[in-house]
Order: C-alpha cells, then sequence, then structure tokens
C-alpha cells in the first residue's frame, strides 16, 4: 500500500499528538510532533536566560537557532516517540507551564519558523509520515494527501491539558491557570503574522469531544484506507 503524507493541525490540547502516535504506530509511519520542536527552542532559550519573565529578544533566540540539534527516539514502554533535544529526553520538560506560556511567542518568530519548518519539511520528504501542529497542512505540507483540523469544546481541552500535566508530576499548577493559556493560546495561534492557524480549504475536521481515542483512531484509519485504496 503506497504511503502518504498526514497532516494534522487544530487547537492546542485537542489530542493532535495523542492521535497522531497513535496513527503513526498503526501505519508503521514515522510520527514527528512540530509543537514539540518549537517547544524545545523556547526551553533552550529559557535554559540559556534569554527568556526572562516572559520577555526576550527575537535576535537573541535566533542565535541559538544552529546550537540546537532535535530528533525523535520511539520509547518501547510509552509505545511512542520522545523527543531529544540535543541528546538529552526533555519528553517532560518541554510540557513545563513556563514553556507553555512563551512558546506561542518564540513559535511566532520568521526565522525560527524558516528554521523549523526546513526540518519538518526534510523529516516528511519520502512520505510515511504522521505530523501534527498549526501549519502542517496550511503550509508545511500543503499537498499532503490527508489532511485534519482537530477542534474540541473548551472543557474538555483544559482538563484533558490539566490531567496530562499531573500525569507528569507537575502539581502546582492549577485548572483555572491551565484555562487561561489555553485561550491566551488560541489568541496567539490564530493572530500570529507568520503562518496562523487556519484549517486548509481541503482539511476534514474532526471535532473529537465526545470520542474516544479508539473512535478517532477507527474514523482516521478508514479515511487513510480509502485514500490509499482508491490512489492505488
Amino acid at each position: 500500500m503506497q504511503k502518504i503524507t498526514i497532516a494534522i493541525d487544530g487547537y492546542s490540547a485537542c489530542g493532535k499528538s495523542t492521535l497522531a502516535k497513535a496513527l503513526a504506530a498503526h501505519l508503521h509511519y514515522t510520527y514527528a510532533d512540530s509543537g514539540a520542536m518549537y517547544r524545545c527552542i523556547t526551553l533552550y532559550a529559557l535554559r540559556k536566560g534569554v527568556i526572562k519573565d516572559g520577555s526576550f529578544l527575537e535576535e537573541e533566540i535566533v542565535k541559538l537557532l544552529p546550537e540546537i540539534k532535535l530528533s525523535f527516539k520511539f520509547n518501547p514502554d510509552t509505545k511512542s516517540s520522545d523527543t531529544f533535544l540535543n541528546g538529552e529526553n526533555v519528553e517532560k520538560d518541554i510540557r513545563q507551564m513556563v514553556v507553555s506560556e512563551n512558546v506561542s511567542q518564540v513559535s511566532a518568530i520568521h526565522q525560527v519558523r524558516v528554521h523549523m519548518i526546513a526540518i519538518q519539511r526534510e523529516l516528511g520528504k519520502n512520505r510515511g509520515i504522521v505530523m501534527d501542529g498549526r501549519d502542517i497542512g496550511s503550509n508545511v505540507f500543503p499537498d499532503a494527501e490527508l489532511k485534519l483540523f482537530m477542534i474540541s469544546d473548551t472543557e474538555i481541552r483544559t482538563q484533558r491539558r490539566f490531567d496530562e500535566i499531573k500525569a507528569k508530576g507537575l502539581h502546582h499548577v492549577s485548572y483555572s491557570d491551565v484555562k487561561v493559556n489555553l485561550l491566551s493560546r488560541d489568541h496567539e495561534d490564530t493572530h500570529r503574522r507568520e503562518n496562523p492557524l487556519v484549517q486548509a480549504k481541503d482539511a476534514i475536521v474532526l471535532d473529537n469531544s465526545d470520542l474516544t481515542r479508539e473512535e478517532q483512531l477507527e474514523f482516521v484509519v478508514k479515511l487513510v484506507t480509502d485514500l490509499t485504496l482508491s490512489e492505488s
């Protein structure tokens, strides 16, 4: 069966990564979390002291880009890919609230997006990839054979992200903190100048507010099967 490129976009905490990971595992495709890539840059900038109290100079972050090496490695325990920054597993660190509070601003920097998009397109040059983010179908892979745009109820998204943070042992974050952060990210993602979050014209909308993970996967696997069979 011919491999395709699958682009999944949508709002924060809609379950994009969860679906993308499950789909990649089911299809034996490569999975790449574009959001994690931007989070890595943000984490690195925080560690270097370039971001302080939510403020930073764009040129200082751009200077750091050549020092950053990103990769994804399959974790047999979680049966999904972990994110590595310069050889260090930072899957937990990049989910910290301080990273969430700054990543949208960092990802809006033109040079950062150009740098990341080049890496993302290199990862997907041979197809057989599932990538999720906010501009994958609209900008990174505009010719992707399958594009999804995920949406979900705000309260459900907040609870999902809150549970995720708690599961990672970060118990100092409140539900209200998470909700404020999500709404702020929604606004920043949809209003930024560089490749804002938009639904690609040929994307299929997936509202997973009332769907289980299994139901979502089943729905998308059928889309992939129908698409690949029609093109074979």
